[in-house]
């Protein structure tokens, strides 16, 4: 059962990626069904550390809001600029990636509409 809840990021654990065919992604899961007491909805910040998030896609629709950082987003072959302030709507199956432009990290709110993170499966190019 859902309830009021409030979690701080420097206190969820910190995930990952490092490899050639995803990238040097990581990320902490703020909201999710299976490890806090919230459905409907999964969020969590992400840092793309060197240079791209490699195109992938899955079957949920996906929001990014760009913390810091600059960059690019392609969804579907078109190249959208991404800063600090940018909101961008992903639909689901959607392929998808964003790279980094400069030194400074690119780092991302994202959400899901499920009730967990498990529940996105990643499909990758």
């Amino acid at each position: 059962m859902p309830r009021p809840f409030v979690v701080r990021e420097e206190d969820c654990p910190l995930e990952g990626w490092d490899t050639a065919g995803r990238g040097e992604v990581r990320w902490r899961t703020l909201l999710s069904g299976d490890r806090t007491p919230t459905e409907a909805m999964t969020m969590g910040v992400a840092e793309v550390l060197e240079t791209t998030l490699h195109l992938h896609r899955h079957a949920h629709p996906e929001t990014y809001h760009v913390l810091s950082g600059a960059g690019a987003l392609q969804i579907d072959g078109v190249d959208y600029p991404l800063s600090a302030g940018t909101t961008a709507f992903i639909p689901g199956d959607a392929w998808h990636g964003a790279y980094r432009v400069g030194d400074e990290v690119l780092k991302l709110l994202y959400v899901f509409a499920t009730d967990s993170f498990d529940d996105v499966h990643y499909e990758f190019g």
